[in-house]
């Protein structure tokens, strides 16, 4: 069984590079793409005190009594908390099990943008839900979320120039799409219990739309993906690197050329029964009227509207 191709990835050489050191990147991308579905981004700009900061004071809403916390509930896909069995995640095709709900919680936050069309806004750049209790994470998440999508627009400049396309081909179906910004806590198994059998703190499955950006902490309840022999393998860790992914829609944008790969995040063993994670997560996002169709690889299928899937997945795993 192979280990899954996930390389680190420079992304200053993109930035600030020679025309030889950017298709050199490129080209790099491209072969993890095929292969793994995913990559480490070093270099990325993104400050770890603004990370660290987000992560204080999530930390002090998460900590905050259940019924405080419900004030801010959502459902997934919308603007506010999420609480822990509220979201079950599966394989798309799959039927996801509510009795095996993620071992998360969540605070889930839309990109603050105005499309002008009264329905396109009301649901996909509704407003957020703020805790008044943590005054502070508005500014911080906006500055955050602002640096992670210049990211993901050189991001996608590099693939386009991978796929022979030309510079801003993705870029130009992306400057006015939303995204999900999701601070996920993985409580501690003295605050869970011990998982039931296939429980995951996030089960198997694969991000629904382009692109995923997720600064992680390591522990023992880690990433894991799925090799193409269907092996599950730890994914790699480097500190201030960020893990990147290729979702669903981008994998059909690509004629599967790109695996949108199964992962799913482990609970910790009883051995370190206090382990407690918080992940910083950017759901990517095409604009939502983005007829998807195959520009690249060798699968030729149906189009697809970008809002109308992700309406779809939301949908699957929202746990009634």
């Amino acid at each position: 069984m192979t280990t899954p191709d996930i390389p680190l990835l420079d992304i200053a050489l993109w930035r600030d590079g020679t025309a030889r050191q950017r298709e050199r990147l490129a080209n790099r991308m491209d072969q993890a793409l095929r292969e793994s579905g995913f990559l480490l981004i070093g270099n990325h700009g993104v400050p770890a005190d603004l990370r660290d900061r987000i992560r204080d004071e999530a930390r002090g809403f998460f900590a905050l009594p259940p019924a405080r916390k419900a004030r801010y509930a959502a459902p997934v896909g919308g603007r506010g908390w999420i609480p822990q069995g509220g979201e079950a995640n599966a394989f798309y095709g799959e039927v996801a099990d509510p009795a095996r709900a993620d071992m998360k919680e969540s605070l889930t936050i839309g990109r603050s943008f105005r499309t002008g069309d009264a329905a396109t806004d009301e649901h996909w750049f509704a407003p957020n839900v703020w805790p008044a209790e943590c005054p502070a994470l508005e500014g911080l998440c906006e500055e955050f979320t602002s640096q992670v999508r210049d990211l993901y627009y050189d991001l996608l400049r590099m693939s386009a120039v991978a796929l022979g396309l030309a510079d801003d081909w993705f870029v130009n179906h992306a400057r006015r799409a939303p995204h999900t910004f999701n601070i996920n806590r993985y409580p501690p198994l003295t605050v869970t219990g011990p998982p039931r059998e296939g429980q995951f703190r996030v089960a198997p499955h694969t991000d629904w739309g382009i692109l995923t950006i997720l600064d992680r902490q390591p522990g023992y309840g880690g990433l894991q993906i799925q090799a193409t022999e269907g092996n599950w393998a730890d994914a790699p860790y480097v500190p201030d690197a960020f893990t990147v992914n290729v979702a669903d829609l981008l994998s059909r944008w690509t004629g599967e050329r790109w695996r949108s790969t199964r992962h799913r995040v482990l609970p910790p063993p009883a051995t370190a029964p206090d382990e407690e994670l918080i992940s910083l997560i950017v759901f990517l996002e095409a604009e939502v009227d983005t007829v998807i169709r195959p520009v690249a690889g060798d699968k030729d299928f149906e189009p697809v509207v970008a809002g109308e899937w992700l309406l779809a997945r939301e949908a699957a795993a929202t746990v009634a």
